[in-house]
């Protein structure tokens, strides 16, 4: 009988990273290095050529790149991973190694505001097209669905909304129309939710979030099948968009994996508080988070995540203005873009991490411009409530006394 497969937390830890055979150093050097010196020149040709494995230069490969790939595809239930220089750049390198002109893609309405922005305003000068739908109702993606189709592209969570869709349902409706469907898996994390298992392609993940989880890289993957994703490093990468991810980037990738469950937990606890809190204060008018009750897919969200995730929205009670009140007066939680840093972080995407969206478009497509986002980060909740408590006060105190005075 084989060995049973160690669990998550053993492969987060363990997959992909062995001492170095040379020194026996715990932790894996860094191959900080642009070329790598070939035997002779008939070992050069093998490698250019595949009869032999091996590094050539690392816009094609760096062996740590190959210990961070590894764990992520096996953490994700993958045959291959692809690191490359940011989210975006699996993004692009993706959709432009598997997408021509003369395709379609269908996309979610809500997603990341750069991933709106190369879906809506680059991709169609390259004479792709692209139909932007509410991902949350199945039978509206099965309606856009064309002949040419090529492309299912989601989030969930999607960003900044938290709204949710059924992976598993998505995928069959891309499958029947032979499309391919890919997940961007970053609020989730391999931890909480995985694409793969429920019938997805492709996972993209931007790296920068919850995988690295300290705020100090900037990095991307793409997750999937061995065969795409070769060619979506020969080809979106090597040729295309050059995203290649540095060496020390990869290293700083792989220390902050290995705790990836535990922060993952403790993230979800504290916004799991946090929103509670929210959802109880008089000047908020809507608290959007996939572990209360409340959310409108919260069936879903247990049965698709292992918990709620780190991230939570709110409506303020006097829209956008009240809502930046409440971003200015926040003393502990950081006003910065970007999440899943150990440290939390609030933002008002309609002016910051959506503001690619018109005015017309944020509200056509169901983001609220008095939205508030927040990446709950590991602090004690109780100061993190009582900083928001706080900053709520002000703002509550305000929109009150300018009641009164009408």
């Amino acid at each position: 009988m084989p060995d049973p497969r160690p669990g998550f937390r053993t492969r987060q830890i363990h997959q992909g990273g062995h001492p170095d055979p040379h020194t026996g150093s715990l932790s894996m050097p860094i191959f900080q290095t642009s070329t790598f010196v070939m035997r002779n020149a008939q070992h050069g040709a093998d490698l250019f050529s595949g009869a032999a494995e091996g590094y050539i230069y690392t816009r094609l490969g760096n062996p740590n790149h190959a210990v961070v790939e590894t764990k992520l595809a096996d953490l994700e239930n993958g045959e291959a991973g692809l690191a490359t220089a940011s989210g975006m750049g699996a993004i692009s390198a993706t959709l432009l190694t598997l997408l021509q002109a003369g395709d379609h893609l269908v996309a979610g309405r809500i997603i990341y505001g750069c991933t709106f922005s190369l879906l809506h305003h680059s991709l169609p000068r390259f004479g792709i097209d692209v139909t932007f739908v509410d991902t949350t109702n199945p039978q509206e993606v099965a309606e856009a669905m064309r002949p040419n189709t090529r492309l299912v592209f989601i989030e969930t969570p999607a960003n900044p909304t938290l709204d949710l869709a059924d992976i598993e349902v998505l995928a069959a409706i891309a499958h029947d129309q032979g499309a391919l469907l890919v997940v961007d898996n970053t609020f989730s994390t391999p931890y909480l939710q995985r694409p793969l298992d429920l019938g997805a392609d492709l996972v993209v993940h931007s790296a920068t979030k919850y995988l690295n989880g300290h705020g100090d890289v900037i990095a991307g993957f793409v997750v999937g099948p061995a065969e795409i994703v070769q060619r979506i490093r020969e080809v979106g990468v090597k040729d295309v968009t050059g995203s290649v991810l540095g060496p020390f980037e990869a290293f700083l990738i792989l220390r902050g994996m290995k705790t990836l469950s535990y922060r993952m937990d403790a993230h979800a606890a504290n916004a799991l508080q946090v929103a509670r809190f929210l959802e109880q204060h008089p000047a908020v008018d809507r608290v959007i988070y996939p572990g209360l009750p409340s959310h409108p897919q919260f069936t879903l969200a247990s049965r698709q995540m292992v918990n709620g995730g780190g991230m939570v929205s709110f409506l303020v009670r006097g829209g956008r203005p009240a809502g930046a009140a409440v971003i200015d007066h926040v003393r502990l939680i950081s006003v910065a873009v970007s999440l899943g840093d150990i440290e939390s972080l609030i933002e008002h995407p309609a002016s910051m991490t959506h503001s690619t969206y018109t005015p017309e478009e944020l509200a056509d497509f169901g983001i609220p411009e008095g939205l508030v986002r927040l990446s709950v980060g590991l602090e004690d909740p109780e100061d993190l409530i009582a900083d928001l408590d706080r900053a709520l006060a002000a703002v509550h105190r305000r929109e009150t006394v300018t009641a009164e005075a009408r």
